[in-house]
């Protein structure tokens, strides 16, 4: 099933991207999540006709993107969290924990921009990935320490 996706879609696309799924997830999750719509022959003429339009507007945006990544720079983060004697934290750190810590030091990025590779449960050093847009990737070490 082909379809053209209205949001972006983590692991699946960005926004006016045409995409093949299978047709159970397309039927039954994106179409009603109002997600994606068909892809029709008018319905890809509308999306070309707005990629068009929108194409100084996107060069806006993946400037202010690079300006981000570039004032973050080789910033470093600092996550406290309770932990026990092997050194495994109590829950896990989570994106709204890195969100917070950047939003303090004056840089506001949505925490569903921000992604971890694998789990962080444990005290030591780790990596977040910010997807601040569809060109630009920003990876920020961080360090979970026990209060």
């Amino acid at each position: 099933m082909e379809l053209i996706l209205k949001e972006d879609v983590a692991g699946l696309g960005y926004k006016n991207d045409i995409v093949k799924v299978r047709d159970g997830y397309g039927r039954n999750y994106l179409i009603p999540q109002n997600l994606a719509v068909l892809a029709t022959a008018s319905a890809k003429k509308v999306v070309e006709e707005n990629r068009k339009q929108a194409a100084h507007k996107a060069d806006k945006i993946k400037k202010d993107a690079q300006a981000l990544a570039d004032n973050i720079g080789s910033l470093a983060l600092e996550i406290h969290a309770k932990a026990g004697e092997t050194g495994k934290i109590f829950g896990a750190v989570t994106t709204t924990q890195i969100a917070e810590a950047l939003k303090e030091r004056g840089f506001e990025v949505e925490r569903r921009k921000i992604t971890f590779r694998g789990e962080v449960k444990f005290i030591g050093d780790y990596v977040a990935i910010l997807d601040l847009h569809k060109e630009v990737k920003k990876e920020i070490p961080f360090k979970v320490v026990a209060d």
